[in-house]
């Protein structure tokens, strides 16, 4: 499936704009924040390449990520640990796509939601499963929201060394596994999720 702005387009042309594609990063790692994009195209200038964040390499996604910045308006929303943990990590990651949303200006007229739940939101939503596959401004967002996240737990591993950080990301791999039994929990990781319940003996 290659990311169209078929969708977009035909919105644009019925009903007009401004319309935001919203993705996150970071729903399933045991570390480390989510990060929410929302991302508004202009029809007129968009950045040849742009595609699901998980089909592009590092080296792509970073390319992409200045050349999206120049020509579209992009707001982006993180949530941190203690808000993924206080809240869920569903809410935490709605929570961050509205913060995203709410950094556009203009306001979206309709935000295309990546998935099957919407934040609530000021203007008129749409989810789209496997939105990051087949809309070119989810396919933005999720690139957007990915370098951002990506960018961060880089950061962490400087915090917290000997955790491989800037290899998994914060997500669940043996090297990560490894590292928690090695050298603990840090205040980066998920207390709700079961694998660091595990390792703090609370599960």
């Amino acid at each position: 499936m290659i990311a169209t702005f078929e969708l977009e387009a035909n919105e644009l042309r019925l009903s007009g704009g401004p319309i935001a594609g919203v993705d996150e990063a970071g729903r399933g790692p045991w570390a480390g924040p989510v990060v929410a994009a929302a991302v508004v195209l202009d029809p007129d200038d968009i950045p040849a390449g742009i595609a699901d964040s998980k089909v592009l390499d590092a080296e792509a996604r970073e390319a992409l990520y200045p050349r999206i910045l120049a020509s579209a308006q992009v707001g982006v929303g993180i949530a941190d640990v203690h808000r993924i943990d206080r809240d869920n990590i569903l809410a935490a990651t709605l929570w961050a796509m509205a913060q995203a949303v709410a950094q556009l200006a203009p306001k979206p007229r309709l935000a295309l939601i990546d998935g099957n739940k919407a934040p609530l939101l000021a203007c008129a939503t749409r989810t789209i499963v496997k939105g990051d596959a087949r809309c070119l401004s989810i396919a933005a967002a999720s690139i957007i929201a990915k370098v951002t996240r990506d960018r961060l737990m880089v950061a962490n591993a400087r915090a917290y060394p000997g955790y491989g950080f800037e290899n998994h990301k914060g997500y669940g791999t043996p090297e990560h596994k490894l590292a928690i039994e090695r050298l603990g929990v840090t205040d980066i990781h998920r207390r709700s999720f079961k694998p660091v319940q595990l390792a703090l003996g609370l599960s």
